[in-house]
């Protein structure tokens, strides 16, 4: 990864309601929080002084806040951080809508991460009874996505 990936990624966060975002890359990772304060550990050269690059060893994962599920539905929840997105172009209609019938392996959504588009499969056949998230919107690591009657 290099710096202009990193602007990049810092862009992103800076113009998305995102607090924190967490990003690895094989055995490289960094970790964009959102600060109170307006300090920052990046340069001044860059365009995030809300952001800091936070240690590895200093951060320790706060676990996703997990809301109740009904125990008759199974969530599909995100894999990654970026944008989702619900159809393959604005012209195309979305993969899925409440009520559809989906197949276990059928896409479902697309989350754009640092430009590559990654396709979200179904992973039980079943029924869309919600979609969590709109078209065009950040997602975070495991934030749940569709909820899906088996």
């Amino acid at each position: 990864m290099d710096f202009n990936e990193i602007r990049q990624l810092i862009d992103i966060v800076n113009s998305s309601d995102l607090q924190e975002t967490i990003i690895e890359e094989g055995e490289f990772k960094i970790i964009l929080r959102r600060s109170s304060a307006a300090t920052s550990s990046f340069t001044a050269g860059t365009a995030a002084p809300a952001l800091q690059a936070i240690p590895q060893a200093s951060y320790a994962a706060p676990s996703p806040a997990k809301t109740e599920v009904p125990s008759d539905l199974v969530e599909s929840r995100s894999p990654i951080v970026g944008t989702f997105y619900q159809s393959s172009s604005p012209d195309s209609p979305p993969f899925v809508a409440i009520n559809d019938t989906v197949k276990k392996g059928d896409v479902l959504c697309i989350i754009e991460a640092m430009k590559l588009m990654n396709e979200i499969e179904a992973e039980v056949s079943g029924t869309i009874v919600e979609i969590l998230v709109e078209n065009g919107q950040a997602v975070e690591y495991d934030q749940p996505l569709f909820r899906i009657k088996p």
